[in-house]
């Protein structure tokens, strides 16, 4: 999700328990993801890596575009999961049948196994959030960075039954050329977004709509959220914007591998 202050209580209190890990939030959204060349030599993971399974690594570039092609849309949905609002969100992306991206923070992906497995059965794709949703990750060490990332994907992939994420999304594009490349070394492409709907703010169903409608243009992957308050205005959204786009010709996939 995007950078931003406000509103991180319930994370702050959930990681401090089970962690003892202080969530920091910086100012205003900023997309600050570093897209360029990875310099130095491989990371080396300080925390375990997932088992089960070989991984293939995949490209270390921030992805944007869809594997829908040139009129895909890539939806995907940040925070969670919450057991009162990612039902809502599957249910609506059912109606539509649209496929989306779940990024999930580890310490809710365990505490919420059911809907994890939920979001696998119905189709959609897993994505690694990190572990405690720091928007700092870009100024903390490779070590703490390492940490982030490879638990939670541990995390997402125990809760799921197996299933491991094909992204990492960096808490605020906080990414490094560290965090890029551990990531895709484990076969999780780091994956960036185009429109910043800034539901998390509440600014109301139609605002979150017509940020849609006028940042879509610019590229195809959308950001919601399905946790850290109330996503009300989120659901009806999604609820708006999934047939208008059909409407318009375009169609749903994936942030392309």
């Amino acid at each position: 999700m995007a950078r931003h202050g406000g509103g991180w209580g319930w994370y702050g209190k959930l990681v401090g328990a089970a962690l003892g890990v202080t969530v920091l939030s910086t100012g205003a959204a900023v997309w600050t993801a570093q897209a360029g060349a990875v310099v130095g030599s491989s990371p080396k993971a300080t925390a375990s890596a997932t088992p089960g399974g070989d991984v293939k690594p995949v490209d270390v570039t921030i992805v944007h575009a869809s594997d829908a092609g040139a009129r895909g849309v890539n939806i995907t949905i940040d925070d969670g999961p919450d057991p009162v609002w990612t039902p809502q969100v599957l249910d609506v992306l059912r109606e539509y049948g649209v496929k989306a991206t779940f990024c999930m923070v580890g310490t809710q992906a365990q505490a919420h196994p059911d809907l994890v497995k939920k979001v696998v059965a119905d189709g959609h794709r897993l994505c690694d959030h990190s572990v405690s949703h720091d928007t700092t990750m870009d100024r903390q060490s490779q070590a703490y960075q390492s940490q982030q990332i490879l638990d939670a994907e541990r995390m997402i992939t125990e809760a799921s039954g197996g299933v491991r994420p094909m992204y990492y999304r960096a808490p605020g594009g906080a990414f490094t050329p560290y965090s890029r490349t551990l990531a895709a070394s484990r076969g999780m492409r780091p994956l960036g977004w185009n429109v910043d709907t800034k539901d998390f703010e509440r600014p109301g169903t139609d605002a979150i709509v017509a940020t849609v409608e006028r940042e879509l243009p610019g590229g195809p992957t959308l950001l919601f959220h399905d946790a850290g308050g109330d996503r009300s205005q989120t659901v009806e959204a999604l609820r708006r914007i999934l047939p208008e786009l059909k409407e318009q010709g375009y169609s749903f996939g994936f942030p392309v591998r």
